[in-house]
């Protein structure tokens, strides 16, 4: 049975390490859409490139991250941490240096597989280093620590763009790694699980994120009429439907297609890629209409971005007690209301928009809707499954969530007309950012319906989620299995 003590110096440092690692993936997460249009201008690069920039990291990402929590439990937890702690950061430092837009995606993709590595691999560290009787204090510090890190990247993002410049948002992940990996070698604890056995379903996770990347290719470039885009949209299919029959027929697979005859399991699912689906647009277009329709510069957008986050620190615990004694469904279905809602009050920030009245409304809706709904989703998803594949569900909760808002980003410019050039024109972004506020409220009111109509409440006892402090606005968050005695 694990002992560490919270407490303890040991405690401590366990905490501390796994915080600084989990937070160079979300801090990543967060600042680069703040970078954006500083990366087009100095690599001279088009929006297909800058969607690129923030999809090659989310394909490998959500294609990866089941792998990665298997990865850890077989061959050491603190093992595979460390190895993608490394790995991000070495991805980080390529990114930095980037000479061009194409070395700068490689390196992004390269990223996603470390952040696939260290992000379930924090959390699986602390259920399985600290005493029970301190665990659920010890996740709920990490979750809210987190929180803090993503509320501070986009405004830490914005001050290094116009500071040091844009490369200094990834370069900064390197001092963090070599402060993580010392501490993560000393002081914390190697553990496995012992029960983990069969055959990694390396296949499976290939299949996934090929077929994730083969659809993002095909929508981002299909403003182009090139007769390739539909052959790759084809092999995406394709990809898409031998990577369901792998999952069928592996012995132990990464993603166990009976996880979803849960009828509420698969229902909250699909209010995730909804509901995730129009934040990864939303935040994608925000950050560059801030600065290139408003006028904002790079801090400035960065911290008009942050009531969002803060409503979610705040109050994302206590929206899981009122769900708690209401039950999901309330939540689930009010929720994107206001954020569809939000979505159409920022259709009111365009050239010169001040800030309290026009920008300032729409994101404290915006919070005041992912406050009501983020918590009781994960609460709904936990309760939906067995408690022994609790971890699963939440890592198959969070993959949806990135793959989501990875085909949001690649199908929004389709979607809305957006030229290859429109982040270099005001006139042209902000008339199409007036087209995508309304499909993005659209899709919202989708997961809003099926909230509504599927799903139900929980059996009473089932397991609530320890993460219950979190500000994560691009997934939500990861919830370990409780770790064996």
């Amino acid at each position: 049975m694990p002992d560490v003590r919270l407490a303890s110096p040991q405690g401590k440092w366990i905490l501390f390490t796994t915080v600084l690692g989990s937070a160079m993936a979300l801090l990543d997460s967060t600042v680069v859409n703040v970078a954006l249009p500083r990366i087009g201008q100095d690599l001279d690069t088009s929006l297909a490139a800058l969607q690129w920039t923030v999809n090659a990291y989310l394909v490998t990402l959500a294609g990866l991250i089941l792998l990665g929590g298997s990865l850890g439990d077989r061959y050491g937890r603190r093992r595979v941490f460390v190895v993608g702690v490394v790995w991000f950061a070495t991805a980080s430092l390529l990114c930095g240096l980037a000479p061009s837009s194409g070395v700068l995606i490689a390196a992004r993709a390269l990223q996603g597989i470390g952040g696939a590595l260290l992000t379930p691999g924090s959390l699986a560290l602390i259920q399985a280093s600290f005493h029970p009787d301190d665990r659920s204090r010890a996740v709920g510090l990490w979750s809210g620590f987190g929180g803090i890190g993503a509320a501070v990247g986009p405004f830490l993002g914005g001050w290094l763009v116009a500071g040091p410049g844009w490369r200094w948002v990834f370069l900064l992940n390197v001092p963090l790694a070599l402060l993580c990996v010392p501490v993560a070698l000393r002081h914390v604890p190697e553990s496995a699980d012992r029960r983990a056995h069969g055959r990694f379903d390396v296949l499976g996770a290939v299949l996934g994120a090929l077929a994730l990347a083969l659809v993002t290719y095909a929508l981002i470039e299909a403003p182009s009429g090139s007769p390739a885009v539909a052959l790759t949209a084809a092999a995406g299919l394709a990809a898409a439907v031998a990577f369901w029959y792998v999952e069928r027929h592996h012995p132990d697979p990464m993603l166990p297609p009976d996880i979803f005859a849960s009828r509420r399991f698969t229902a909250v699912n699909l209010v995730t890629l909804c509901v995730y689906a129009a934040f990864g647009g939303f935040f994608f277009l925000t950050a560059l209409q801030l600065q290139v329709v408003a006028g904002y510069s790079p801090p400035a957008a960065g911290t008009a971005l942050l009531p969002t986050t803060a409503l979610m620190l705040l109050f994302s615990s206590r929206s899981g007690a009122l769900a708690d004694r209401t039950g999901p469904r309330l939540p689930l279905t009010v929720g994107p209301l206001l954020c569809a809602a939000a979505m159409l009050l920022m259709l009111r920030v365009g050239e010169g928009a001040d800030y309290l009245t026009d920008v300032l409304p729409a994101l404290l809706v915006m919070g005041a809707g992912m406050v009501t709904l983020v918590a009781p989703l994960t609460a709904t998803v936990l309760a939906s499954v067995d408690p022994a594949r609790a971890g699963l569900a939440s890592g198959v909760n969070n993959a949806a969530a990135r793959a989501a808002g990875l085909v949001a980003v690649a199908a929004l410019p389709l979607l809305t007309g957006m030229g290859p050039e429109a982040y270099r024109s005001p006139t042209a972004f902000d008339a199409a950012f007036d087209r995508a506020m309304p499909l993005c409220a659209g899709v919202l009111l989708l997961g809003s319906v099926v909230a509504f109509a599927l799903v139900r409440a929980p059996e009473p006892g089932c397991r609530r989620p320890e993460c219950r402090t979190h500000g994560s606005v691009t997934a939500p968050p990861l919830e370990g299995g409780r770790a064996g005695g």
